[in-house]
């Protein structure tokens, strides 16, 4: 009988992350400030620690990870890589299907592999409090972890929707420790404006990113930085142990390269991780199909305009290159609220604007229905958010049964959904809809842009 895992041991999970800005065709342009000029590092010193930013402009291949973060991260990594054999079989097809299981963090996602390193690069620099944005709570949780391991005081707000609809995260980031309210609030600036022009609204990531981000830099003391669990490129450069961990146990499987990478996206982390090790075989060579699958209810790379954008609701981040519905954008109430952000990392827009990946939009009807399907064959409750992933996942295993090809296809599990039964008991009852959002909806969120600089859709045409 074939293996159904495949695990490595403690001595060879990755020793570095690995950086898809050095082998991009085209050069990423850079962030900007309100005068549209380019900003400098030093000007980004209040938000986030130096070592950190010295990563977040980085063009550096390869970088080191401490041993520290490293004898942190196994406490769970490296993290096995499953064949859905049980799934293969329901759909008779001749694909062979690998998911990397992120699910076994303490936190049950892929959000402790940047929590951790973010934790211990603010502690090293002398920080002693972190605050952040989270939507459905497994950023939150993760940093939350974290700053518990690591001794740092953590505040988190949570996007409203998700703080009503999901209580249970709450009490998992208070039980290590750290603060959580819902956002807008009424602690910041930014919050109470919110709430005074929308005082029903169900809150949105790029509006809990200005509050946590507004109350980093006003703490008078300077002890306080802000930690993104998302979209920057430092946090997608901590993420990719997920693909270069993949990429190992592949090999240890038979399977000379996958001919699909799929993961679910919102701002970018968890398909970073596993796809970038593979976007770069690809730039040099490898015929490998990436998809990034969002919902239609928030449809950024499919429908989003490439553009320069504030990172929050605010304005009060650097404008950023990447495919975005606007700042302004608020998304419909939707349970995968890990994937409600009105933009997209630079660094997997910019691999979009290459042709790199194919990007895909699913209703969550369809999303509930394959997390279904997956849990009566191969028995885990995914999270809303990773359901997007088996939904394209399973499309293209009914596709090569179709045609008879034998394909490989891995996906990443980005995180269980033992919190998110209520979207669960939604589905079951006939109580969500299969939401996409209108195209004059997002006509109206994109007003705010023409004022911007335009951002240049530079690329080698190969792909």
């Amino acid at each position: 009988m074939s293996d159904k895992k495949i695990f490595l041991a403690e001595k060879d999970i990755p020793r570095q992350w690995y950086n898809l800005a050095a082998d991009l065709p085209s050069p990423m342009q850079p962030p900007l400030g309100p005068d549209g000029n380019p900003i400098k590092p030093e000007m980004l010193a209040k938000v986030f620690p130096m070592n950190i930013i010295e990563q977040e402009v980085s063009t550096q291949r390869w970088i080191d990870i401490p041993e520290e973060i490293l004898e942190i991260l196994t406490l769970w990594r490296p993290a096995p890589l499953r064949r859905a054999f049980f799934l293969e079989k329901h759909l008779k097809t001749p694909a062979r299907i690998y998911y990397k299981d992120e699910s076994t963090s303490p936190a049950g996602s892929h959000k402790p592999n940047t929590a951790v390193a973010q934790a211990w690069y603010n502690k090293k620099f002398g920080i002693k409090r972190l605050t952040t944005e989270t939507g459905a709570g497994q950023w939150g949780c993760a940093l939350a972890f974290a700053c518990n391991l690591i001794g740092l005081k953590c505040k988190v707000y949570m996007v409203r929707i998700s703080f009503d609809q999901k209580p249970l995260r709450k009490i998992m980031m208070q039980t290590w420790g750290s603060e959580c309210v819902a956002s807008p609030s009424n602690e910041t600036h930014s919050g109470r404006q919110i709430l005074k022009e929308m005082p029903h609204t169900p809150g949105s990531l790029g509006i809990a990113i200005s509050e946590a981000v507004e109350d980093a830099v006003s703490d008078k003391s300077g002890n306080s930085r802000y930690s993104l669990g998302s979209v920057l490129n430092h946090v997608l450069l901590h993420q990719t142990i997920i693909g270069l961990e993949a990429k190992k146990q592949l090999k240890i499987a038979g399977e000379e390269k996958p001919d699909l990478v799929i993961g679910c996206v919102g701002g970018g982390s968890n398909f970073a991780g596993i796809a970038f090790p593979f976007v770069c075989d690809k730039i040099h060579g490898d015929n490998i199909e990436i998809i990034p699958v969002e919902p239609t209810a928030c449809p950024t790379l499919t429908k989003g305009p490439f553009a320069y954008d504030f990172g929050d609701t605010a304005g009060l981040t650097p404008l950023l290159p990447m495919f975005t519905l606007g700042h302004g954008f608020v998304p419909e109430p939707i349970h995968a609220g890990g994937l409600r952000y009105h933009g997209m990392a630079p660094l997997v827009s910019q691999a979009a604007v290459e042709g790199l990946i194919s990007p895909r939009a699913y209703d969550q009807i369809k999303c509930y229905e394959a997390a279904m399907l997956w849990a009566r064959t191969e028995g885990t409750i995914c999270a809303p958010e990773t359901s997007h992933a088996i939904a394209c996942t399973i499309d293209e295993a009914k596709k090569c049964a179709k045609e008879g090809k034998e394909k490989v296809i891995l996906f990443c599990y980005s995180g269980h959904g033992l919190m998110d039964l209520a979207g669960y008991d939604k589905f079951l009852t006939g109580k969500l809809t299969a939401y996409s959002m209108p195209k004059h909806k997002i006509e109206e969120s994109l007003c705010k842009l023409k004022k911007f600089p335009k951002a240049k859709k530079v690329k080698t045409g190969k792909w």
